[in-house]
């Protein structure tokens, strides 16, 4: 297994392919592996494709305490130039796209494009009315899941979470047994991040010096308030441009594998 050492954390990562450097940053719930179906896809043909475990998740080590986002986003900045690969594209997919952006309000240098799926970013749209409503309706399900966890009951806060904040009813039933299982063994981390009081907010100010072409995407299947998140994203990002996943929902990289390799290869092929 091969690993990189960042801020005292071993990080777990694959590697494949040839060509300029892609890093792939999973969400919550899961790890390396949600890539693999992209990857095989083809986005490994047009690149050097990296995709780590995220401290706490899959092989990588955890850290005991309370974690934050930040520390994610620092590792994703060592990992870069841990692996000597700066600039590099980066995609990420949910709380991995949040990493990402927040990566790109920091240290863009680090960046030469980024496609983010997503983000759960709900401080950037907490004052939209369009979004309000349906924010409140997915904290109170947030907050229920959260419950599930802390009476160590996982596996129920894990479908509840696949139900009815991320995918909608009856996608649990839907997910692969090996899914469900990466679900389950995460979800004590998901409740660690949640736990962060900074994990849904993001500085635009700082994100408007962002200068690295960035894909911002969606799903139509998707909860609505991913919407209006995305449109404050894009009205702050100098380079940003707009994708949505016709029939898709929060993972195309693993509903929709070729549908994602294809646009992924074709963004930063031309960034």
């Amino acid at each position: 297994m091969a690993y990189v050492r960042v801020g005292g954390v071993g990080l777990h990562y694959v590697e494949t392919g040839e060509g300029d450097p892609l890093v792939l940053v999973h969400g919550s719930w899961n790890d390396h592996r949600s890539w693999q179906a992209a990857i095989e896809a083809d986005v490994r043909a047009s690149f050097r494709v990296v995709a780590y475990d995220r401290r706490g998740h899959g092989e990588s080590e955890a850290v005991p305490g309370q974690g934050t986002r930040r520390q994610d986003e620092d590792d994703l900045a060592g990992l870069i130039e841990g692996l000597g690969i700066a600039p590099a594209h980066v995609a990420g997919n949910s709380f991995g796209a949040s990493i990402a952006l927040g990566l790109a309000a920091r240290r863009p240098e680090l960046l030469r494009s980024l496609v983010a799926h997503e983000p759960p970013l709900v401080g950037v749209a907490a004052d939209d009315p369009a979004a309000a409503a349906q924010l409140r309706s997915a904290g109170t399900a947030i907050e229920a899941v959260l419950e599930h966890l802390r009476r160590g009951h996982d596996t129920e806060g894990a479908r509840l979470f696949v139900e009815e904040v991320a995918m909608g009813p009856g996608a649990w039933d839907a997910l692969p047994e090996a899914v469900q299982d990466r679900f389950v063994r995460h979800a004590q981390t998901w409740r660690d991040e949640q736990e962060d009081p900074e994990w849904g907010a993001l500085d635009l100010d700082a994100l408007a010096d962002c200068r690295v072409p960035v894909l911002l995407s969606g799903g139509t299947e998707s909860p609505a308030w991913f919407a209006p998140l995305l449109d404050r994203l894009a009205a702050a990002l100098p380079r940003a441009r707009r994708h949505t996943f016709e029939g898709a929902g929060h993972i195309p990289h693993m509903t929709h594998p070729r549908e994602y390799a294809e646009l992924v290869t074709r963004f930063a092929g031309g960034a």
